[in-house]
């Protein structure tokens, strides 16, 4: 099959791709395609991996990020629990054994640390599943079809779920993690508290996590309550709230949702050559249109 009259390229949802093992394809696939034609990337979010294959495939790229819509529903209950990190495991197990833990989604930020609650949960009664990029199709399907029905109770996930899972009855989301990426934040919690319910989302925050917790906030725009566990809580002072500050972005182009757009970010540029220089010391530089 021959490629060369390629003008357009489209790749969608960027990050899962990424998070699915994809992107050794993918990046296969751009080699071989005519060096002058145009790159769409659609992503909800821009890892630093996809970052780096723009870099590596365009030409002074133009980023088109839609509006943020990245305010909580209201009837979510957020808090979050100061803790250890070497002690993440024990009050998560002791959060679940509460009798009002329902249909709960566990968020973490790696596939081994997924296994590894999957294993330490099992053995204390919950049942108990992971989903994530190592897991084969059926068993992703196996392991929601599951958790719809209420044969597991307990969903261990990575951000792979955070997008598109639609499950109704979800009672407890728990950040295990706090993500890297802040927006990730409200993709997560935003599987509970549908149709007009309410939920519970909970993140155990250690000192480590400072700066994730801080920069969630700052995209909420409000301090998130805490609430320390008897036996589990870290020292006051290293996850407290910090004043908030507006983030500091590049130039983009933005379009309010309420008149059309699918609420990701769009990056498009012509191949071949290097993106304009980007700014940002000690954070994580935007891309300048």
């Amino acid at each position: 099959m021959s490629l060369g009259n390629v003008e357009i390229v489209v790749l969608d949802e960027a990050d899962r791709m990424l998070d699915m093992g994809f992107l050794p394809d993918v990046r296969r696939i751009l080699e071989t395609l005519p060096a002058k034609r145009q790159n769409l990337f659609f992503s909800a979010t821009m890892p630093d991996e996809i970052e780096a294959l723009i870099r590596r495939t365009t030409h002074a790229p133009v980023l088109v990020e839609v509006t943020r819509r990245a305010t909580p529903v209201s009837e979510v209950r957020q808090v979050v629990h100061p803790v250890a990190m070497t002690r993440k495991k024990d009050l998560l197990q002791t959060l679940l054994q509460r009798e009002e833990m329902g249909q709960t989604l566990v968020f973490t930020r790696t596939k081994a640390r997924a296994n590894q609650l999957v294993r330490r949960l099992e053995k204390s009664g919950r049942r108990v599943v992971a989903i994530h990029g190592n897991k084969s199709q059926n068993a992703r399907t196996r392991a929601l079809a599951d958790f719809r029905t209420g044969a597991i109770d307990t969903l261990i996930a990575t951000d792979i779920a955070a997008r598109g899972l639609d499950v109704d009855g979800i009672s407890h989301v728990i950040n295990f993690d706090l993500p890297n990426v802040p927006e990730d934040y409200v993709h997560r919690i935003g599987r509970t508290a549908r149709a007009g319910k309410s939920g519970d989302a909970i993140s155990l925050a250690a000192p480590e996590e400072r700066a994730q917790l801080a920069a969630i906030e700052r995209l909420v725009g409000k301090p998130i309550r805490r609430e320390h566990i008897a036996g589990f809580a870290a020292p006051a002072d290293t996850v407290e709230s910090g004043p908030l500050r507006r983030p500091q972005s590049g130039q983009v182009l933005r379009f309010d949702p309420n008149r059309g757009g699918s609420g990701r970010a769009k990056r498009s540029g012509s191949a071949g050559g290097r993106p304009r220089n980007r700014s940002g010391r000690g954070r994580r530089p935007a891309w300048r249109a």
